[in-house]
């Protein structure tokens, strides 16, 4: 049996495919029933006109041209040809007409344009059979060049304005597109320079701050003869050391101005973060996929990382408890601590580490959650999706 979330799934997928085709048919329609108004003109143009005693192979001749205003959209040259019979010998002067107004709107200024023209201009202007037109006046063979212009001129002109029109418009989007490119350009050069500026400012103040810290750690180190604060010399060292590492690794990547945020620990070194921490820790890691993507790594190490500094900070003495395991195609990362057990130092905090943790999920797919305890303490949940 089904889900109801497969069924509804299902239903919109079917929805959404309904949508499309019926889109897709819109337009097939409109231009069939177009192209089918077209042919119905033709044929009553000829309809029209046709004397009773008109001879067969005009009759022919015109039908064929006014099946050629079909065809008209893929040969537009040979569809025009098509017409020039059925006008010279016939009546089809709308088949003509239409055919050679499609010309000029695929093809412009091209030759196949004026070889057209002149053809169908010489069907308007000479009458069949030759003999009646050798019997014409000068008055009426200067009428029937001037309707002849008039004839193949205004397709011509139409087609021609249509095809202007539909450039024009290529030429818009052309400029719209380039004109996005110059705005991503130019905001990519803003980025770029905020980014230097970032790496600066890391460089020259934290990295000289955090150099000196290590600095203190490491004469405190050679001076000290008590246990306890040797020991704390050296986690002090180490910690100096292992930040300006990480610190020199985001300042290369500022400078870079990359969208990889270049190597970051992962799940991996969880063992060391907490050794390294002041902190009481239960790890419990289970179900790990076996190929884990490095962004999801990382977010999973930064979320115990800032869990372990707050719990630090907040809750001197408290048990934190790390709960991570992959489920559904996700990676699911819990920590929770207990209500501090002894009080602490005040100490300096940003106020946007978990905003930051929030954030990350949120670019990653996932989801992050905070909550209290029942007894006082804080718990922390971070989902991140595995297929991306």
């Amino acid at each position: 049996m089904g889900s109801p979330g497969a069924g509804a799934a299902d239903r919109v997928r079917r929805r959404a495919l309904t949508g499309l085709f019926a889109s897709m048919r819109r337009p097939v329609m409109m231009t069939l029933g177009f192209d089918a108004a077209l042919v119905l003109l033709a044929v009553l143009d000829v309809w029209l006109v046709v004397p009773g005693k008109a001879q067969p192979y005009s009759t022919y001749l015109s039908a064929a041209a006014c099946l050629a205003v079909v065809f008209r959209r893929k040969f537009p040259f040979l569809a025009t040809l098509a017409t020039v019979p059925g006008f010279l010998a016939g009546w089809s002067q709308l088949a003509a007409m239409i055919n050679l107004g499609m010309l000029a709107t695929r093809r412009q200024s091209h030759w196949q344009t004026w070889v057209g023209a002149a053809l169908v201009f010489t069907c308007r202007f000479v009458q069949w059979p030759l003999e009646d037109f050798a019997k014409l006046s000068w008055r009426e063979h200067i009428l029937d060049g001037i309707y002849g212009v008039l004839v193949a001129g205004m397709p011509i002109a139409i087609g021609m304005l249509i095809g202007a029109r539909a450039e024009i418009s290529n030429k818009l989007a052309e400029l719209a597109t380039s004109r996005d490119r110059e705005r991503r350009f130019h905001a990519d050069a803003v980025r770029a320079e905020e980014r230097a500026r970032l790496a600066r400012e890391m460089h020259d103040v934290v990295s000289h701050q955090i150099t000196l810290i290590a600095m203190q750690a490491g004469a405190l180190q050679a001076q000290t003869t008590d246990t306890r604060s040797l020991e704390t010399a050296q986690v002090i060292r180490k910690l100096s050391t292992r930040t300006l590492e990480e610190l020199r690794s985001l300042v290369s990547v500022l400078r870079s101005g990359s969208d990889d945020d270049g190597p970051q620990p992962g799940i991996n070194e969880l063992d060391r973060l907490i050794r390294a921490t002041d902190v009481p820790v239960h790890l419990t890691v289970e179900q790990l996929p076996e190929f884990l993507p490095n962004q999801v790594s990382a977010a999973a190490y930064r979320t115990v990382q800032e869990c372990l500094t707050n719990v630090y900070k907040h809750a001197p003495g408290a048990t934190a408890t790390i709960r991570i395991h992959g489920e559904h195609g996700a990676l699911k990362v819990e920590v929770k601590n207990e209500r501090a057990q002894q009080p602490g130092a005040a100490l300096p905090s940003g106020g946007h580490g978990l905003t930051g943790l929030a954030e990350r999920a949120r670019l990653l797919g996932g989801s992050f959650e905070t909550s209290d305890t029942e007894d006082g303490g804080f718990r922390v949940r971070a989902r991140y999706p595995l297929d991306r």
